[in-house]
């Protein structure tokens, strides 16, 4: 695959994730918001596949028992790891 499409992906990965950590502490002290528990459930579920789709395509983001492996090789060794791209 392609360096930018890599990057692109995991950009909009990370961006994912930023909205559900901030929702997540708003719930903290809002938490019978259901408009933000509706989002909150809906960026972890695009959160999950957007992960899951650049795990499939670049290997592992994660370790200690995060990322299955699905049957290929252990790919912890290959890089380049996501924060040296």
């Amino acid at each position: 695959m392609d360096r930018n499409k890599r990057m692109a992906m995991l950009e909009r990965l990370l961006e994912i994730q930023f909205v559900a950590i901030e929702l997540n502490l708003y719930l903290d002290t809002h938490p019978c918001d259901q408009d933000a528990l509706n989002d909150y459930n809906c960026a972890v579920e695009v959160l999950m596949k957007l992960r899951e789709e650049y795990e499939e395509c670049f290997g592992p983001l994660f370790h200690f028992g995060w990322s299955p492996v699905k049957g290929r090789d252990w790919q912890w060794m290959e890089g380049p790891w996501p924060w040296e791209m």
